[in-house]
């Protein structure tokens, strides 16, 4: 058997630990598959953020990471830290620079340096993979990369962010609000101190901007993300989904149009009867459509030390066995440049939920703006009082009445300019809200 692939592994945190803990419980197994061993023989780790179930007295520690990275007795640098800059950047590029293979957990880092980080890579002959940065468990940086290399991917799509699906699955089935889930949320360790990162959509934006670049060809362009979090969904958004037949979920989409590449996240209705609609809980789920191949959807842990560290080792298997492909699936130089697609073209159907005060000429202005911007309404429903009904906390003089319509397919501009001028004309009492309906 070959010699042991060395690792130098950045971070025993619960990713780190969860690695040391699959290499000891799977060494014999993974040596036969890889065809040789993989063994950490170095540590960098923070004391305070180190996982105290992880005994690393075995190994060999260096303090900084840099120093780790180009350690002359590893060949794979691991970085499992974090953090979209500093010591993680340096770090990898110090390793990847010293000829070093990386692979890395960071969606932080490749959205925002992922382009400069594969030419490097590939510039020194190395391999950087980032199975565990998109979706946990999920494979589906290597379906992208290798499996669905002979399609034309037209859109790419999912549920990217464990806490936000645990939210709005406790939202539907207890019928309780965002503040009060999000509490809970953070009690049980589902949801960070501060969820800022999660619930404003920003880790499903990293994702999705990785996702991007592998699907179709192009640099990683982070910057280009619409996003939009789910600190505004309700309790009767939700309720109305389920009436008129969909769920809400945030979902982060790539989609190939005539004026460039479509990136966006946001809450999503989606219809019953479609997979991704059953993905609950922490859950994760991706679906990729290729002409030749159609829809492929996966289903798995998005999160967590072990579904992240079985990621991270079948990366170490692919690197130990010198399976080396360009990090986003194309080389470097052959990476299109980014064009973004305006997002007030995208077309598809929404949900408006408006408060509407109850007087004369209400309702006729509202059709009468919808109608300005060749809007057509495929259903309008006029729910129960808003005093009774959770998300409508304000009760108002005139009596405003919930009314909730479904538009037939329209463009996010015309959407916007509707709901600006019903607004002005001062027939709702509270901001419209606005969730889109994905065609899947």
């Amino acid at each position: 058997m070959a010699d042991a692939l060395k690792l130098g592994l950045a971070g025993v945190g619960t990713v780190g630990g969860g690695l040391l803990q699959l290499l000891a419980a799977r060494g014999d197994s993974l040596a036969a598959r890889a065809g040789r061993p993989i063994e950490v023989v170095a540590v960098s780790t923070l004391e305070h953020r180190r996982n105290k179930d992880v005994d690393i007295s075995a190994f060999r520690r260096v303090q900084d990471p840099v120093a780790l990275a180009t350690d002359p007795g590893i060949d794979v640098f691991v970085e499992l830290m974090g953090g979209e800059g500093g010591i993680a950047k340096e770090s990898v590029e110090a390793a990847l620079r010293a000829g070093k293979h990386v692979v890395t957990a960071n969606k932080a880092l490749l959205a925002h340096h992922g382009a400069s980080l594969a030419a490097l890579a590939e510039k020194n002959g190395v391999a950087l993979n980032f199975e565990a940065a998109v979706a946990g468990g999920i494979p589906i940086v290597k379906v992208m990369r290798e499996s669905l290399q002979g399609n034309d991917i037209s859109r790419v799509y999912g549920i990217l962010n464990g806490t936000c699906n645990y939210i709005l699955t406790r939202m539907e089935r207890e019928g309780r609000s965002f503040a009060e889930v999000l509490k809970e949320a953070q009690a049980q360790g589902y949801a960070e101190a501060d969820p800022t990162f999660d619930i404003g959509g920003f880790d499903t934006a990293h994702k999705l901007a990785l996702l991007t670049s592998l699907a179709f060809g192009t640099r990683v362009s982070f910057e280009s993300v619409y996003i939009e979090g789910i600190e505004q969904v309700t309790p009767a958004d939700i309720e109305a989904a389920d009436e008129l037949g969909y769920r809400i979920k945030l979902l982060g989409v790539a989609l190939r149009t005539d004026s460039g590449i479509e990136q966006r996240v946001h809450p999503t209705m989606v219809p019953k009867h479609t997979a991704i609609a059953e993905v609950d809980g922490v859950l994760n789920s991706v679906a990729v459509s290729g002409d030749f191949v159609g829809d492929v959807v996966l289903v798995g842990r998005g999160a967590g030390g072990a579904a992240t560290a079985s990621a991270v080792t079948g990366d170490l298997i692919d690197i130990a066995r010198g399976h080396i492909l360009p990090p986003f699936g194309t080389n470097d130089k052959r990476l299109k440049p980014y064009k973004k697609a305006q997002m007030q073209a995208h077309e598809g159907g929404y949900y408006i939920r408006l408060s509407v005060y109850d007087r004369t000429g209400a309702f006729a202005a509202i059709a009468g703006r919808m109608a300005d911007q060749g809007i057509s309404i495929d259903s309008i429903v006029q729910r129960r009082a808003p005093a009774e009904l959770p998300g409508f906390d304000r009760p108002h003089k005139g009596s405003p009445a919930a009314v909730v319509m479904i538009t037939h397919q329209t463009t996010e501009a015309a959407i916007r300019k509707a709901l600006a001028a019903i607004e002005r004309d001062g027939h709702v009492d509270q901001k419209p809200q606005m969730i889109r309906i994905e065609k899947l």
